[in-house]
């Protein structure tokens, strides 16, 4: 459960903090978008140690796809933009790649 937790976390923690620097940079948003979005940035990594995971490598790769689903997430609700069907189905894909990814956590430590 704490892993979860910390997938969905750190996900939202690092799209924020990269949103920060989209909205200063794409956007035209105040430089002041910046102190809080390196704030979430490093929330993100600090939360990715929470991961039940001996390797940083493995953890990291599990976490990718968390972080698309997220993101497709953040496209809708913060960007008002509805994702394609094939983003859901990549999206899916990439939930399955987790689930291999974690067996072997699980099988070999």
């Amino acid at each position: 459960m704490i892993t979860a937790i910390a997938y969905i976390g750190a996900a939202l923690a690092e799209i924020a903090g990269c949103f920060s620097f989209w909205a200063w940079l794409k956007l035209e948003k105040s430089i002041g978008w910046l102190l809080p979005g390196i704030g979430s940035l490093a929330l993100f990594a600090y939360l990715l140690t929470f991961i039940e995971s001996g390797q940083a490598g493995r953890a990291y790769a599990a976490y990718g796809g968390v972080y698309i689903v997220t993101s497709l997430c953040w496209l809708w609700l913060v960007e008002g933009v509805k994702p394609h069907l094939t983003d859901w189905v990549g999206a899916g894909l990439c939930l399955i790649g987790i689930g291999v990814i974690l067996m072997g956590v699980k099988g070999n430590g």
